[in-house]
């Protein structure tokens, strides 16, 4: 399964500023540069967690058949609407009628194809555990900032981490969903 973020969570706003505000920069000179460090530390931030952090539209690609099949993404705020993408590439919209969703208590997402029509499905949904930065988890949001800030402050550097440092795994850890595959 296939994952396509259509619209990215919103860091040019509050987020950006507790960036610029924990590094001390007042100039809007790294701007840019610094809003693409949140959007890096907010994938970590999934990536450690299993929670996408921050509320954006995705799109997830299911293979052919009739069972449920689960959305990766967590956790799924509701499905959109369900596409089928056909050998030839083409994409249409499916009748309600064709599919049943459900979302979990502890947020997940399924679809069911009820008609096996060939081709993949491709749901579109919104998943996140906050709409915006401020009402992001106090300790999701900090450690998305610190690792930002890591990361700005070390950049072309030998010392640059490839992993969140330990006050950053610290802050996520009681978030951590770990999974089996």
């Amino acid at each position: 399964m296939k994952r396509a973020i259509v619209t990215p969570a919103d860091m040019a706003g509050a987020a950006l500023d507790e960036l610029k505000s924990w590094l001390a920069i007042t100039t809007t000179r790294d701007d840019s540069y610094l809003t693409t460090l949140l959007h890096a530390a907010t994938d970590m931030c999934e990536a450690f967690t299993g929670l996408m952090p921050l509320s954006a539209t995705c799109e997830e690609m299911l293979a052919p058949g009739t069972g449920w099949q689960a959305l990766r993404t967590r956790p799924v705020q509701s499905i959109l609407q369900v596409d089928r993408r056909d050998a030839a590439g083409t994409l249409s919209t499916m009748p309600v009628a064709d599919y049943a969703i459900d979302l979990e208590s502890e947020g997940g997402g399924r679809v069911r194809l009820l008609r096996d029509g060939g081709g993949v499905a491709v749901v579109r949904f919104v998943a996140g555990l906050a709409g915006e930065w401020s009402t992001l988890p106090a300790s999701l949001r900090h450690g998305i900032v610190r690792l930002a800030a890591d990361q700005f402050e070390q950049r072309g550097t030998a010392a640059a981490r490839t992993a969140p440092p330990a006050c950053v795994v610290a802050l996520w850890q009681p978030w951590r969903r770990l999974r089996l595959r």
